[in-house]
């Protein structure tokens, strides 16, 4: 069974129609919208600064979302894949945002909508990346335009099967 635990006057608060893997860990100050789905090993720690996903938001095996004490908190708006392994760190993520395997967003990073992160790039503290980019490499730069083929191929494709892959597992 999954672990939600309050801390300090916050319990985790989540939307309709949520998957949470039986070994996920979600703690303190955390709200989910609707739809989402937190997969096996995942940590959603919202102890020493808030976290906030909005609807359609995939947190795959492995991913690590946490914040800075008093200065930074993470926001992550709706329909984003964060892929296996990364780890999301008191950043803003808007919407339909594809975050790779192993890719690391750092505090104070921003990361507009309809973009790509690719897999293992390291978006460092403070970082903008700008709407309709793809960012790769360590640190991450911009290396293209997203087109509206990649957003639909990308972006839309991996957050729809993760809607159908968590629909399996509450049957």
């Amino acid at each position: 069974m999954a672990i939600i635990k309050e801390l300090n006057g916050h319990k985790p608060l989540f939307g309709k129609d949520v998957f949470i893997a039986d070994n996920a860990t979600i703690i303190g100050d955390v709200i989910m919208g609707d739809y989402g789905s937190i997969w096996f090993g995942a940590v959603v720690r919202g102890d020493v600064n808030y976290i906030r996903l909005g609807d359609r938001v995939n947190v795959q095996d492995g991913v690590v979302i946490h914040g800075t004490y008093q200065k930074a908190p993470t926001n992550i708006g709706n329909n984003v894949s964060i892929a296996h392994n990364a780890t999301i760190h008191g950043c803003t993520i808007h919407d339909n945002v594809l975050i790779g395997m192993n890719a690391v967003i750092l505090d104070k990073a921003v990361i507009e909508s309809n973009s790509i992160i690719a897999a293992g790039s390291v978006v460092t503290k403070g970082t903008r990346v700008q709407s309709g980019s793809v960012y790769a490499g360590v640190p991450a730069v911009k290396i293209k335009e997203i087109s509206p083929e990649l957003i639909q191929d990308e972006i839309q494709r991996i957050a729809e099967s993760y809607l159908k892959y968590a629909a399996w597992y509450k049957d």
